[in-house]
C-alpha cells in the first residue's frame, strides 16, 4: 500500500479523533481506512491507538509515528509535484458550518458558485449560531463573525462585516428618536441572549466606546431578533447585510448613522496548516476572493 497515503490517514486518524470521522474527511471508506491503520501498525511493528468506545488516543508508539508521518507529508509536500496527471483539482466532500443569517447573506451562493468551478467537490453545509468544536462536530472550516477568536485558532480573514443600529416606525413613534449614543441605554435594546448587561461598541471621535443596553427581550439567532426588530420589539444592532433590505423597504429605520458600529472580522477557522486538503485550500481562496470582489455585497440588494 502507498505508504504516503497511509501516512495521511493516520494523521487524520489522529485530528479526528476516530476513523469514521477521518474517512468522512477523507471521503473514503471505513473498511479502507482500517486497512491503511493495520498497515501503518504492521509497519510501526507497534499498536499506534488505543480504542475505546467513545475516541480513539495515541499510544506512546502512536505519539512517535504521528511525528514521522507529519514529517513525511511536509517533505513529500515540499517536492514539486506539477500538474495533476487527471486534472481532476480539487476533490472531496468539504463539511462548513456558518451562521444561518450568513449563511442565507451570501455563503449559500458562493458554494454554490464554487461546485460549478469544482464539479468534483462535494459540500455539505452546517447552519448554526453555536461555536462548534472541529474535531468533535466533523467540521472541515467553519466561518466565524467575531473579534475575539481563541489564540490557539487556526484562522484566515475572508472579509469584515459591519453593523447597523435600526429599529421599526411603530417602536419609533411611540418611544421617540435616540439622539445620542447614551440615550440607547434608556431604550428596549434587542440582543443575543446573555447575562446582565450587553456592551455596544461604537466609534467616536477616533475611539471605541462602549454602550450598556438591556431590553425585555434577548436570543440566540440573529434573524429572530431581526424579526422581532420588526415588529416593534426594540431597537437591534443587526448585521449591515441583514438589515438593509429591509430599511430600503422602510421597514425599518437605520438610528444614529453618524456613529458606527465597531465592524467584525470573518474567519474561517479550521484545524491545521498541516496536510491541508486542497479542496479546503481552493475553498478559502475562492471565499476571500468572493468578498473582495463583491465590495457592495452587504447593501440592500
Amino acid at each position: 500500500m502507498d505508504r504516503i497515503t497511509a501516512a495521511r490517514v493516520f494523521v487524520v486518524i489522529a485530528e479526528r479523533g476516530s476513523m469514521i470521522a477521518a474517512a468522512d474527511a477523507l471521503d473514503m471508506s471505513r473498511a479502507m481506512v482500517t486497512r491503511y491503520l493495520a498497515q501503518m501498525e504492521q509497519w510501526a511493528e507497534a499498536r499506534l491507538l488505543h480504542r475505546s468506545t467513545r475516541r480513539l488516543s495515541l499510544t506512546d508508539a502512536g505519539e512517535h509515528t504521528l511525528l514521522r508521518c507529519r514529517d513525511l507529508l511536509a517533505l513529500a509536500a515540499a517536492m514539486p509535484a506539477g500538474e495533476r496527471a487527471d486534472g481532476d483539482g480539487p476533490h472531496g466532500l468539504l463539511r462548513i458550518s456558518c451562521s444561518p443569517s450568513l449563511g442565507h447573506a451570501t455563503i449559500a451562493e458562493a458554494v454554490t458558485r464554487f461546485l460549478e468551478q469544482h464539479p468534483l467537490a462535494r459540500v455539505d453545509l452546517q447552519l448554526t449560531n453555536q461555536a462548534v468544536n472541529l474535531v468533535e462536530d466533523r467540521i472541515d472550516l467553519a466561518i466565524r463573525i467575531t473579534n475575539a477568536l481563541e489564540p490557539n485558532l487556526i484562522a484566515r480573514h475572508l472579509a469584515d462585516c459591519a453593523s447597523v443600529v435600526c429599529a421599526a416606525p411603530a417602536y419609533l413613534k411611540a418611544r421617540g428618536m435616540p439622539g445620542r449614543l447614551e440615550e440607547l441605554s434608556e431604550h428596549d435594546c434587542l440582543a443575543y441572549s446573555y447575562f446582565g448587561k450587553k456592551l455596544w461598541h461604537f466609534a467616536r471621535d477616533g475611539e471605541i466606546v462602549a454602550i450598556p443596553v438591556s431590553g425585555k427581550l434577548s436570543a440566540n439567532d440573529s434573524l429572530v431578533l431581526l424579526a422581532a426588530t420588526v415588529a416593534g420589539a426594540g431597537i437591534a444592532m443587526q448585521p449591515r447585510y441583514s438589515a438593509m433590505p429591509l430599511i430600503a423597504r422602510g421597514e425599518l429605520i437605520e438610528l444614529l448613522p453618524e456613529f458606527v458600529p465597531q465592524e467584525l472580522g470573518i474567519h474561517g477557522i479550521y484545524t491545521s496548516r498541516q496536510q491541508l486538503p486542497a479542496v479546503l485550500r481552493a475553498m478559502l481562496d475562492f471565499l476571500v476572493a468572493w468578498f473582495a470582489e463583491r465590495p457592495d455585497w452587504q447593501e440592500a440588494r
